[in-house]
């Protein structure tokens, strides 16, 4: 271990910090959650950096450690110290990866009461050729958009529910992506979208079947959140949304079924837009539960979330929309989310603030849910029971099976009950939105933290967040999602709801309020 030259006098390294730095390195390779803690200072000043984000406090970096399941395997090439004084160091070290590469890790080290302790870290290692937990295929470009038109110099990532010619439709299960034929052709918005300029970058990650809300696959991998780091994504357009937060890609082409394009906006302060049920083509999309399934994109402004509408979407007349406030759905917020919506309100003013009879809205959410999971058992059951059958229970990952478990056994009676109150509910939204724009949460929560206890976390921010994503599945109706922040800084998203193809229009007020 080498000890740099400061500006005068080089300092001898101080007794004990030779061994603690290596006392860290054989707790890291062994996993060894509890030396690892007790080798970082416990403060709420700690701070541990690497690619995907910051951490600071040693509670959040002992909960990312007992998530991770251990770092890459590596060895220590060199060393460096730069002694401050006899209590304070930084250590530099180069590592060499046992995958390859290299990469380098620097640390402050504190000398306190009870030896020395890490105040701050810096890990670096070398970027995978290709981040699979984002993509399953990707090109220079995949598929080049026509040499001239609106869309042209943009680049897609194409949800991996939506035909790419030549490619398959892997639907976020290997089993199925191996048994998946090849497509002869291009999903009808594919097409719309290439022939309007833009490239097809790759085929982003997407939650099993879209089955999920949360962005995490237990078959590739939790797409990365670079706006909320060590946080989920949201999901199930977990792959395409990433892909345009970090830059990867322009635009996000993804499916809203219960919530799977405003829950990833919100969460990774993206746009985002749930089009009309129907309005737009699915041929060539796979689908979940077609009474609720809609096509939608995710962009990083709102200029560009309106020029694809204008691609995509049918011409309609422009209309003058008031917006809405209804506090008993901001109520179903975190306070966080809720003040940032009531702050985002006020700065604009000319809101109407009114009660709803929302009485029934917990029948209507259980309604949803219900018939969702009896159209997701109609078109994926004989599959996933043959699958099952033949691949035992881990071609599912755990959460996902457990709802198509809990589709298969929805009785028609069920189903059909569940029906009828989709339908009075449809009804029953769009009278009480009528030519007007509800302005809600796009989900009550910031992104849950990773670590310890996410699985049961999930549970609860589920249910949580479909009480508010159903109105607009249950209507059939076209929701933007606007990027805002928390009084923390994490972001968030203020959701508006307008009638069935008012499309263009709440892209056009969202260019506006944004």
């Amino acid at each position: 271990m080498s000890a740099g030259v400061g500006p005068g006098p080089a300092l001898p390294v101080p007794d004990g910090l030779v061994e603690a730095f290596w006392a860290y390195e054989r707790a890291l390779m062994a996993d060894d959650v509890a030396t690892l803690d007790a080798l970082f200072a416990p403060a709420s000043t700690t701070l541990r950096g690497d690619a995907e984000g910051l951490l600071v406090g040693h509670d959040r970096i002992s909960a990312f450690r007992s998530g991770r399941g251990g770092a890459p395997r590596r060895r220590i090439l060199q060393t460096h110290v730069q002694v401050t004084d006899p209590d304070h160091a930084l250590v530099v070290a180069v590592t060499e990866l046992e995958r390859g590469g290299r990469g380098q890790q620097t640390q402050l080290w504190a000398r306190f009461a009870d030896g020395w302790k890490v105040t701050a870290a810096h890990v670096s290692v070398p970027a995978p050729a290709l981040d699979r937990r984002i993509w399953r295929v990707v090109g220079d470009p995949l598929v080049a958009g026509v040499a001239a038109g609106p869309l042209t110099g943009e680049s897609v990532a194409v949800k991996d529910l939506f035909a790419v010619a030549g490619q398959v439709i892997g639907a976020g299960n290997p089993v199925w992506e191996r048994e998946a034929p090849v497509e002869r052709g291009d999903a009808a918005v594919v097409a719309a979208l290439v022939e309007a300029g833009a490239d097809v970058r790759g085929i982003a990650r997407t939650d099993e079947f879209a089955y999920s809300l949360a962005g995490v696959n237990a078959h590739t991998g939790t797409p990365p959140n670079p706006a909320a780091p060590h946080r989920l994504g949201g999901g199930s357009s977990s792959g395409s949304a990433a892909a345009v937060a970090l830059g990867h890609a322009t635009i996000g082409l993804g499916t809203d079924t219960g919530g799977s394009i405003r829950v990833p906006a919100a969460y990774q302060g993206l746009y985002g837009i749930r089009t009309t049920h129907d309005v737009l083509d699915r041929h060539g999309m796979l689908a979940l539960a077609p009474t609720f399934d809609a096509v939608g994109w995710l962009t990083r402004s709102a200029d560009l979330l309106a020029l694809v509408g204008e691609v995509l979407l049918p011409a309609a007349e422009v209309r003058s929309r008031d917006l809405v406030v209804v506090p008993e759905l901001l109520r179903l917020a975190d306070t966080d989310v809720a003040s940032a919506l009531d702050r985002w309100v006020a700065d604009r003013g000319l809101v109407v603030r009114e009660t709803w009879p929302l009485h029934d809205l917990d029948r209507w959410r259980e309604a949803f849910t219900t018939w969702q999971a009896w159209e997701a058992w109609q078109v994926r059951g004989a599959w996933i029971s043959a699958a099952l059958e033949a691949h035992g229970p881990d071609v599912l990952s755990a959460d996902v099976r457990g709802r198509f478990e809990t589709a298969r056994a929805v009785t028609m009676a069920q189903a059909h009950a569940a029906y009828d109150v989709v339908v009075e509910a449809r009804a029953r939204i769009r009278e009480l939105i009528g030519g007007r724009v509800l302005v809600l949460p796009s989900a009550p929560t910031v992104a849950p933290p990773l670590g310890p206890g996410l699985d049961a976390r999930l549970q609860d921010t589920r249910l949580a967040t479909t009480r508010l994503t159903c109105l607009a599945g249950l209507g059939g109706l076209p929701a933007v999602s606007i990027p805002v922040r928390t009084a923390a800084g994490l972001p968030a998203g203020v959701c508006l709801v307008a009638e069935p193809g008012a499309d263009l229009d709440l892209l056009r007020l969202a260019q506006t309020l944004a």
